[in-house]
């Protein structure tokens, strides 16, 4: 199938789908060059198929020891700053669809930050399982996993909004085939139940390397749980 008809499919899909709200949105638009260069990335690299997919925001796409952390699982970094549920929904298929994966790990963080233009914990629910289906698709069977929103101090306010979303989240996983919730907040909070300011820069909001080491011994360990059966 030619690049015109894959557009042609993929744009009536789109106007057929739950994501017909989103997908002419500028917000979600504005990304349309960073999933073109990961298309491109897809052109010039092979992965291997026995892969982890790596998906979400900028603490994904951040992880520059993200290879070496998680070896000797082979991982595709398929993350972009700012990432939203609604555009990663709106253009999963486009990243999903190349690779043939032994699992996907997501992590995207902005969809709750404390704005009046905020999602509600059920809307980040409802999307998160509309990427999960896309990732099945081409994926059947590969155990996904979903890294909870971490508690961090400059969306802090937030964090009674994002904690139920995580929670919706959670409940959601546990009544989904081969789907697993990666619970990280109380790693991430201190003896007072506030976020740990030492594991993050100072933007108040990005993993710090200690805080990609914490990240790593939870995430890998719940890899291995799952994987080396």
């Amino acid at each position: 199938m030619n690049r015109f008809k894959i557009s042609f499919l993929l744009i009536f899909l789109l106007s057929c789908s739950p994501l017909k709200e989103y997908s002419n949105l500028p917000e979600v638009k504005i990304w349309e060059p960073e999933i073109v260069k990961f298309e491109n990335l897809d052109k010039t690299t092979v992965y291997p198929e026995n892969a982890i997919m790596f998906a979400g925001s900028s603490s994904i796409r951040l992880w520059s020891t993200l290879a070496t952390d998680m070896a000797p699982y082979n991982v595709i970094q398929r993350g972009y700053g700012g990432a939203k549920m609604s555009d990663y929904a709106v253009y999963s298929g486009r990243v999903f669809s190349p690779h043939k994966c032994s699992a996907m790990v997501l992590f995207i963080a902005n969809d709750i930050t404390g704005a009046v233009n905020d999602k509600s914990p059920e809307e980040v629910k409802r999307l998160f399982s509309i990427i999960h289906k896309t990732f099945r698709k081409s994926n059947p069977g590969a155990p996904v996993f979903y890294i909870a929103v971490t508690p961090t101090r400059l969306r802090w306010k937030a964090w009674p909004v994002i904690s139920k979303g995580n929670e919706l989240i959670k409940e959601w996983c546990e009544n989904q085939r081969n789907t697993y919730f990666i619970s990280t907040d109380t790693a991430f909070l201190n003896g007072n139940g506030e976020p740990r300011e030492e594991l993050f820069n100072s933007d108040k909001l990005h993993l710090n390397p200690d805080g990609y080491r914490v990240w790593t011994n939870i995430i890998k360990g719940e890899l291995d749980k799952v994987l080396s059966k």
